[in-house]
């Protein structure tokens, strides 16, 4: 940073490249940004910074101090906002990783500065500035918010490997117009010094419905090269690893939070003119195989649904200040106009069928969820009457409070059975065709499931949509039973289980119930206000009952939020997101009376064009149905993706030199920063003789996390369930308000309530306090296998000294030791060291010598992991058919 101008220099992670951008300081109010697109090495840019360091020196006149300095140091540029006055530049200055995707890291933004562009001699004042500085900042940025440096976030996996495999001669035509923006003469004469020998890359342009900083990062897009461009989601990202008998298996969750028609509970209701909803949230589990993390080698698979308040034009008036307000229809619409426009949406990006999951009540005493059941089932029938029978959108209504609240049926139980019909017509992702135990153990689910079968695995066509009123409580009860079903076809599709099957009770579903109760609470936490109320717990009517007194509290705190301080976070919503631009003569924000023109373009101008009432889709799209038109392989998709050569040398398309950086001396904290959930370690239980299976059902007190209770003074146990992507936490526990249903109140009262993280259990009962000790003191014997107290017999006498001689002669190689070996008596064994090192000191270490087959099969291991697999040969065929034969037949 000089007094004229910034100087941003950005680097690779491997510190081998860089890029300058020089920002003027003297424009008081407009944005002048200098990219030379040249790529500089270490040294170059040191040489570069040292010219403008005593440039800037000599023409301040001051030799002795320094001419150049650093501002701030950070990890990406969310983007440059201006209000009244100059231009700011946001800059994420901390992160922290969440989740690792095919080596590519995830990662949370956990702080950010925002740094004021104009010099102060030009800077002109403005006295509303500094309240559009403070509305601005209310959208806190270090709560939920993520980003990867080399991983589309705003895509599905699907998406992201179908563009991937694609073959480069359909592209090199469509791409020669998009070569001008993205050359660099200097990259492709490097490229040439260094032999030709060149990689090609695919990138895509994202998804914007699901990128959160466009609009700041709309100025420069035209005008810096694209690795500058940081694209930020906003939702939820957690991982967390299945161990199965030694064999790690990632599971991911990540929640993308659209950026269309956003905001609170009871502000953001229904559709805007666009077809955009509210609380629209895409959420995709991904489940890869962690022994070999290559996108090309490794075995990956993911499922997406999705959430949505229902399409029609509706809302709730608050200022009747009533726990449950009215709903009322805004405008009629009796052609279907606005819910035709979102399923269009959604058949473009993920195909056909699209199964409405409707979860709002049916009957009532005074008509209130009744009234939004009905208009969709009005819009649903008159759309599916024009669409081919093959196509038509599947409606299934589901009273979910009803069945809730019946003692006679299982609500778990019956989503159980939806969710194998919706898995089933949709079916999921996976990147690898079906293996060879299906063909052996054939099962019938496993026949009958939909999607679309290729070469290289499976395609998802389809998508579930669950909605209810406030889509919370319900919606994400009903979405982990969905995805739950889609993890058992998952883990069978790679080989994990025998049977597309998975019981509650086990380690696996603790863990994925525990993944989803995170993503259920920061979503909550998102829209209104609070943490869920109603978990899976609570439908499975296994609550604790010592959470029912807490519940009132967090419905009253809720009921606070939703009707004072919901306003002030629209606002800073709409000011971030670009809905809402100051401009100098016109009204400020906060005087307006409602935010309804902003986000319905209508009402201030026709639109050009209106579709047909009955031709309501787009004709692209109905013709490659059921496969989704954004990953159909046409002109217009041709057109988003850009070509980009690279050495095949280069660390940027090297996985292993970018993930594990050999050449530079790391730290174990920071190779190891990612902290995740383990099945093993923190739900499998640690008694001796249990079944490590994950698979395996547990009893509800066999689980590694509870230890409760203390013999002596019989104190408080608190059960905190710790994972590295629940939301953060919130400053004291009565300041928490709890999301509830509309279906809270008087529907309530049969309910179950649920423990809220870090809640304390009291151990009061005497029953259960003895109980509890009896499973913490266990014999010596269960546990050791031995009773220690009493005598050994011979046989032990000689184990333990053979493991005592094998001890002493481990490191000792000299002399006396082989002859303290010699004199051993006879019932001992005699040790020859075959792993010596012939030099071994505190200045050298001469490395033993490895044998020539023991190198080949550490070639065949690396080979392997690169996608290179080596031929089998006679014997291990032989030795397959005979461990199939004698394992299955």
């Amino acid at each position: 940073m000089v007094l004229p101008r910034y100087f941003l220099v950005g680097s690779n992670h491997a510190e081998t490249k860089y890029r300058v951008l020089k920002i003027d300081r003297t424009e008081p109010k407009d944005l002048v940004i200098i990219d030379d697109r040249h790529v500089y090495t270490q040294q170059e840019v040191r040489e570069l910074l040292g010219r403008l360091d005593l440039g800037n020196r000599t023409k301040m006149g001051q030799k002795g101090s320094s001419g150049l300095f650093r501002a701030v140091s950070a990890f990406g540029v969310v983007g440059f906002v201006r209000f009244l006055e100059g231009y700011y530049i946001v800059l994420i200055t901390k992160r922290r990783k969440m989740a690792d995707i095919g080596g590519h890291a995830i990662y949370k933004v956990e702080d950010t500065n925002m740094i004021y562009i104009p010099n102060d001699s030009v800077r002109i004042t403005h006295p509303d500035e500094a309240r559009y500085l403070r509305i601005f900042q209310n959208v806190d940025l270090s709560s939920n918010f993520y980003f990867s440096y080399s991983y589309d976030l705003s895509h599905s996996l699907q998406y992201n490997l179908t563009v991937l495999r694609m073959p480069l001669e359909m592209l090199k035509s469509e791409t020669t117009q998009t070569r001008q923006e993205s050359f660099d003469i200097f990259e492709d004469e490097g490229l040439i010094t260094q032999g030709g020998s060149g990689v090609f890359g695919i990138c895509s342009e994202p998804y914007m419905k699901y990128v959160w900083n466009g609009e700041l990062l709309d100025i420069i897009k035209n005008t810096v090269h694209r690795d500058w461009l940081l694209y930020i989601i906003h939702g939820f990202c957690g991982q967390s690893k299945l161990l199965i008998y030694g064999r790690p298996v990632y599971v991911t969750l990540i929640a993308r939070r659209s950026s269309k028609f956003a905001g609170t509970r009871f502000l953001k209701r229904g559709a805007n003119c666009e077809g955009d909803v509210a609380n629209e949230v895409e959420t995709e589990q991904i489940l890869c195989d962690a022994s070999v993390m290559s996108f090309t080698a490794g075995s990956y698979s993911s499922y997406v649904q999705v959430r949505g308040s229902v399409p029609l034009y509706w809302s709730q008036d608050i200022s009747t200040m009533m726990p449950k307000p009215p709903i009322t229809l805004d405008q009629a619409d009796p052609f279907a106009h606005v819910a035709a426009l979102h399923f269009d949406q959604m058949l473009q990006r993920f195909g056909s069928p699209i199964i409405i999951l409707n979860l709002v009540k049916e009957r009532e005493k005074r008509k209130h969820e009744r009234i939004l059941s009905e208009e969709l089932v009005a819009a649903v029938t008159y759309l599916n009457q024009f669409l081919p029978p093959e196509h038509t959108i599947i409606y299934i209504p589901w009273d979910m409070a009803k069945y809730t609240k019946s003692k006679l049926c299982n609500v778990l139980d019956r989503l159980n059975v939806i969710a194998e019909s919706v898995v089933k017509k949709t079916g999921f992702f996976v990147n690898r065709p079906d293996s060879y135990c299906s063909i052996l153990r054939p099962d019938e689910k496993w026949n009958e499931l939909g999607g679309c079968v290729i070469p290289t695995g499976r395609l998802q066509t389809g998508v579930l949509r669950t909605n209810c009123v406030d889509c919370l409580d319900r919606t994400n009860t009903a979405q982990f039973m969905v995805g739950k079903c889609a993890l058992a076809y998952q883990l069978y599709s790679l080989g994990l289980i025998d049977k597309p099957n998975l019981q509650f009770d086990t380690d696996a579903v603790r863990l994925f119930e525990e993944l989803y109760e995170d993503h259920g609470d920061t979503l909550s936490l998102q829209y209104g206000g609070s943490q869920l109320v109603h978990r899976v717990k609570t439908y499975r009517k296994i609550a604790p009952w010592t959470q029912h007194s807490k519940d009132i509290m967090q419905t009253l705190s809720r009921y606070y939020s939703n009707a004072f301080s919901d306003a002030d976070r629209q606002d800073s919503i709409n000011l971030f997101l670009g809905v809402f631009h100051p401009t100098e003569g016109k009204p400020h924000l906060w005087e307006l009376p409602t935010d309804f023109y902003l986000h319905h373009k209508n009402t201030m101008r026709l639109l050009p064009t209106r579709r047909s009432y009955t031709y309501w889709w787009t004709p692209e799209v109905i013709k490659h149905l059921p496969l989704p038109y954004d990953e159909v392989i046409c002109a217009a998709n041709l057109k988003k993706l850009i070509v980009k050569k690279f050495h095949k040398y280069e660390e940027e398309i090297d996985i292993h030199n970018e993930f594990f950086r050999p050449y530079e001396l790391s730290s174990f904290d920071d190779t190891f920063c990612l902290a995740m959930t383990s099945s093993a370690r923190d739900f499998m239980p640690k008694t001796v003789g249990i079944d490590p299976s994950p698979f395996t059902v547990r009893k509800p007190d066999e689980t590694g996390k509870s230890v409760l209770g203390n013999k002596s003074n019989r104190e408080e146990a608190v059960l905190q369930r710790k994972t590295a992507a629940s939301a953060p936490p919130p400053p004291s526990e009565e300041a928490v308000s709890s999301s509830s249903e509309d279906d809270s109140g008087t529907d309530r009262e049969e309910e179950g309530s649920v423990s809220q993280r870090s809640t304390p259990v009291k151990m009061t009962d005497t029953g259960d306090s003895t109980k509890v000790t009896e499973n913490v003191v266990q014999p010596m014997k269960e546990v050791y296998g031995i009773n220690l107290s009493d005598g050994l017999s011979e046989e032990d006498l000689s184990i333990y000294s053979r493991f005592v001689q094998l001890g002493q002669s481990q490191h000792k190689q000299d002399k006396s030791s082989q002859q303290l070996c010699s004199r051993c008596p006879d019932g001992v064994i005699k040790l020859t060291p075959i792993s010596a090192f012939s030099q071994d000191n505190i200045y050298e270490v001469q490395p033993p010598r490895v044998d020539r087959k023991s190198t080949e099969i550490f070639q065949a291991h690396i080979q392997a992991s690169q996608g290179i697999m080596q031929p089998l040969g006679k014997e291990d065929t032989s030795m397959y058919r005979e461990y199939i034969r004698n394992r299955y037949l």
